[in-house]
């Protein structure tokens, strides 16, 4: 797009002599021409009566956009033409060539070197970094360097294959532009580098470009290289025509052409800029910010328009990514008139580019404009947003535009993008074509990227916001009104409301497109979404799984709950609801509910208790895992759902018995015995109850009477009927340490005998580890009386137990209360004492039973109603002789009882006791051995002699020992006083019992 780059301004005309070179030296023009003079033009306004030398200092550094009038004209300065001039400004100096290279003094033209080598030379280039020239003549390359004085030192000479056209240097090494072709000479080493062929109808052309990097011309197309030869990728300029000299002001490259001046634009794609026509132009020269073309007698500058005006052209023209480029190179004092140009400028783009379809091109202009989202929003008329007491953006910018002078210069061009705002476009007869349009897939995406990048800081200042107010509640309201005197702000939620816009937009836009996962992904993370349109939104297009999150990052947890459950509810109850439904199962309301074990018990317990059936081991797990005291749960189960109170508190002991107290396990027994007690009324009204029968919660009873220790078992007790569940009432005797009348029920009333071996083996077991062996073998004792004196046993039977539940006789006696054995003096006995060792048996025997004489077992037999259980009692012997006292065992026998039937018992006990006597024998020995030992080591130790002479002295003292009691250490040499010891030993003992404290 052309537009106005530069103005051209006739400097001067009708010089006398052909032009053959021109420089500029401030606001000078020096003019080279073929009679060998220079001549030196000034701006009018500067006077004719100053000197080049007067006034330099004083003058314009730039070029004058005014007619330039001669000022001085120096006569024979050259013996020929001038062909090119430079002015080094940093050195003040004068390069011209003629017919040579020389040098002259600025402002005053002393001549200062004059380089002979250079005769003949027709190009060169300047390095004003390092101060080096290079310069060509013929097919030579020579390198000068510059002392710094007056003088120059010649460097380097290389040859080169042709001629050299033109040359420029490139970092370290030397671009040369040679007939056909370009090379890069090496200047340390002479070496060349072939870059590409130049063009066939042009000379070469070789142009320095500020970056370092170099613009090489082939006929009309300039390419880019960098400093080794290497193409860049930055594209091609392609000039109208083969360009003679290229000058480079950024942004542009003003090129010299048969017939005009053309400018292009150094961004790619290099497009044209301006053509000024000035024909037979010979020279093109850069003068800081202008250029000067020199014609055969007169001069033109180019002066570049003002970049606000090139702005506001390349806007108006719709060239909005030149504009953009233009306003990068304001001048950074201008920062705020460049911001508000920019701006103004990626509005209207935007615009532009909406219109026609490029929406993400078009958010990326409006981000760069930095307008809030609410400019942007109503360009979706179909999102429903929060309402707020935010001004608009156009409201605000123009506001900010009529208050602010700096902005005044822009207000026009602003105004110009507010024309059409969006919610006035909508107004017009394309509505809804215009609507269909921006509600589609791709406005939306764009729309989605513009929201995520805004969000980060309309996010941290909402948080930000947040946070201020929190700390000046907590603080106190006196100091928030001190804080709002002092800032003169009010604290306003304006962050927040901005954020809830831009969240409640963008969960929308997301939701339109169909990208659910992230729409979840934006309210599981810190979000400002309004709850009410959110949430109508997410109910009508089914989204659940993010309307739950919606709910739970604002603490709605019930709501969140009820929806959740009935959508559970609704996937059990029809397997053919839409996928959505389907995903949702039991243990997402446990996944839910573990987030607010900590701060919202009650609530758990209460949407707890429908999955409690369904799923109850995670449930338990719940309860477990968020620290829920068990007592509460208990509490809320049998207060709403007591049928469920047993399963808990079961799967509670199961999991972790440590956790549930002793009243809760008295709780769960009682549960499990009304259960019991309910199907044993059942049973016995239909007359149907058998004592073996087992339900299974007479199981559970029965394993938990078993396993669970803190209940109490006298509680229990009283609950049982009087004539069954017997084995129930045994366990209970059992826990009250009542071991004889258990047994009696196992062997009397259960009549299962492998049951009471069983329970006598459990409590052998349960306190051999606390007691000795054979005060825990009491209670095979105990079962033998009963097998041996059912009389005893079964009299008063019903009685005892009524007696042992009363209050007065609630103690619970030791193992060792049970029947006591009256030991009848014979031989037999006596070598049974033998056997056992004559062990004392620390058996305490009730006084309650006298022993058995011998017509014990007739009287049993007449009196009592139950024989006796002989073999049943030789069973026990033989099963368990290595737990029962054998003397105390065969007292309690019949005498009629075969020796013959007692040798599974004799034998092994027999055995057990003669290799007991043998290896105490064999301990005997040794320990006489080893008593021996040690003293015969007592008396070496007593053996050696200590002589104690007139010149032994004490340890201690160093005093002589002489006829004083003494000491001897155990290494039989230190003597010392017996006196200096004692002493020694009273300080170490003083000294461990009371450290001395040291001083602070």
């Amino acid at each position: 797009m052309v537009h106005s780059a530069y103005d051209s301004f006739e400097l001067f005309k009708d010089n006398p002599s052909k032009i053959e070179s021109i420089e500029s030296y401030g606001s000078k023009l020096f003019i080279g021409c073929s009679d060998g003079s220079l001549r030196i033009y000034s701006p009018v306004s500067s006077g004719p009566d100053r000197s080049l030398s007067s006034d330099f200092h004083s003058m314009s550094m730039e070029l004058q956009k005014e007619p330039y009038i001669l000022e001085k004209n120096v006569k024979g300065f050259s013996r020929r033409s001038l062909v090119s001039m430079k002015v080094i400004d940093s050195r003040e100096l004068l390069l011209t060539l003629s017919e040579s290279i020389a040098f002259h003094k600025l402002p005053n033209l002393e001549t200062l070197a004059v380089i002979t080598k250079a005769k003949g030379a027709n190009t060169y280039s300047w390095d004003d970094r390092r101060g080096f020239l290079c310069f060509a003549r013929q097919k030579r390359v020579c390198i000068f360097r510059h002392d710094g004085g007056r003088g120059f030192v010649e460097v380097k000479e290389f040859g080169v294959p042709d001629t050299v056209k033109s040359m420029s240097w490139c970092g370290e090494n030397i671009c040369l532009g040679i007939k056909r072709e370009y090379v890069i000479l090496n200047a340390t080493s002479g070496t060349l580098t072939d870059v590409f062929p130049s063009g066939r109808l042009a000379p070469p052309l070789v142009v320095s470009l500020p970056s370092g990097e170099l613009l090489l011309g082939k006929d009309n197309i300039g390419v880019f290289v960098d400093q080794n030869g290497k193409l860049l990728q930055e594209g091609r300029i392609c000039w109208s025509e083969a360009p003679s000299v290229v000058v480079i002001q950024n942004p542009y490259a003003v090129a010299l052409l048969p017939r005009y001046i053309e400018v292009r634009s150094l961004r790619s794609p290099y497009s044209l800029i301006q053509t000024i026509v000035l024909r037979n132009g010979r020279h093109l020269i850069d003068s800081k910010h202008a250029s000067v073309v020199g014609l055969d007698t007169s001069a033109y500058g180019l002066f570049p328009v003002p970049l606000g005006a090139q702005i506001v052209q390349l806007t108006a023209s719709g060239n909005f990514e030149e504009a953009l480029a233009l306003c990068k190179l304001l001048p950074p004092e201008d920062s705020i008139l460049r911001s508000a140009k920019e701006s103004s400028i990626h509005i209207r783009y935007a615009h532009y580019l909406f219109d026609n379809g490029s929406y993400e091109e078009a958010m990326e202009h409006f981000l760069a404009s930095q307008v809030d989202i609410t400019y942007v929003l109503p360009f979706y008329p179909s999102l429903v947003l929060p309402k707020t007491t935010l001004i608009t953006e156009t409201e605000k910018l123009m506001d900010m535009t009529l208050d602010d002078p700096h902005l005044s210069r822009v207000s026009s061009d602003f105004s110009d993008d507010m024309e059409s705002p969006p919610h006035q476009l909508l107004e017009s007869d394309e509505h809804s074509t215009l609507e269909s349009k921006k509600m589609n897939h791709n406005t939306l995406m764009a729309l989605i990227k513009f929201l995520q990048k805004k969000r980060h800081n309309i996010i941290e200042k909402a948080t930000a916001e947040g946070t201020e107010e929190v700390v000046l509640d907590a603080v106190g309201d006196r100091y928030k009104k001190s804080y709002k005197a002092r800032a003169n702000v009010p604290i306003s939620s304006g962050a927040r409301e901005m954020a809830a816009i831009l969240d409640t937009a963008l969960l929308q836009a997301l939701l339109f497109t169909g990208q659910s996962f992230a729409a979840l992904e934006l309210l599981k993370g810190p979000n400002y979404c309004d709850i009410k349109i959110c949430e109508e939104i997410l109910q009508e297009n089914n989204h659940y799984s993010a309307l739950l999150e919606l709910y739970k990052c604002n603490s709605m947890h019930r709501e969140a709950l009820k929806i959740l459950h009935q959508l559970v509810e609704e996937s059990k109850a029809n397997k053919s609801q839409p996928e959505p439904i389907q995903m949702f199962k039991p243990e997402m309301i446990i996944d839910y509910l573990k987030t607010l074990c900590g701060t919202d018990p009650m609530l758990v317990l209460e949407f707890s208790m429908p999955i409690l059936e369904s799923c109850p081991t995670q449930t338990i797990e719940l309860f477990l895992s968020g620290n829920i005291p068990a007592d509460l749960v208990n509490s809320y189960l049998k207060q709403h759902a007591p049928n469920l109170q047993g399963t808990y508190l079961e799967l509670m002991l199961a999991m972790n018995e440590s956790s549930i107290s002793g009243n809760l396990q008295n709780e769960m027994l009682q549960i499990y015995l009304s259960e019991v007690l309910e199907w044993y009324a059942d049973l016995t009204a239909q007359h149907k109850w058998d004592e073996k029968t087992y339900s299974s919660t007479r199981k559970k009873l029965l394993s938990a009477l078993e396993t669970i220790s803190g209940y109490h078992p006298e509680v229990l007790l009283k609950r049982l009927p009087s004539d069954a569940l017997y084995e129930e009432r045994a366990i209970l005797l059992g826990k009250m340490n009542q071991h004889e009348l258990a047994l009696s029920l196992y062997v009397y009333k259960i009549h299962v005998p492998e049951l009471a071996l069983s329970y006598c083996d459990r409590v052998y077991e349960s306190v051999a580890h606390q007691q000795s062996t054979k005060s825990s073998g009491n209670i095979y004792l105990i079962l033998l009386q009963i097998y041996l004196n059912p009389r005893r046993t079964t009299k008063n039977f019903e009685k005892r137990i009524t007696n042992l539940t009363s209050p007065q006789n609630m103690g619970t006696p030791k193992i060792g209360s049970g029947p006591s054995f009256k030991v009848k003096g014979g031989r037999a006995a006596k070598k049974i004492v033998a056997i056992e060792g004559a062990e004392n048996t620390k058996i305490s025997l009730s006084k309650t039973d006298s022993g058995r004489t011998d017509g014990d077992t007739d009287e049993t037999c007449e009196e009592g109603s139950s024989p006796i259980m002989l073999d049943e009692a030789l069973d026990l012997l033989s099963q368990r002789w290595d737990r029962i006292n054998g003397a105390q065992a065969l007292k309690l026998l019949p005498k009629e009882t075969k020796l013959q039937n007692l040798l599974q018992f004799l034998g092994p006990l027999l055995r057990k006791s003669s290799e007991a006597y043998r290896n105490s024998s064999v301990i005997k020995s040794l320990r006489q051995s080893e008593n021996l030992q040690v003293r015969d080591d007592l008396y070496k130790q007593r053996k050696p002699e200590i002589k104690v002479t007139s010149n032994s002295v004490c340890s201690l003292c160093n005093k002589k020992i002489g006829t004083s009691v003494f000491a001897v250490y155990p290494t039989g040499i230190t003597l010392v006083h017996f006196v200096c010891f004692r002493d020694s030993q009273s300080m170490k003992a003083v000294s461990k019992g009371s450290p001395i404290r040291k001083r602070t």
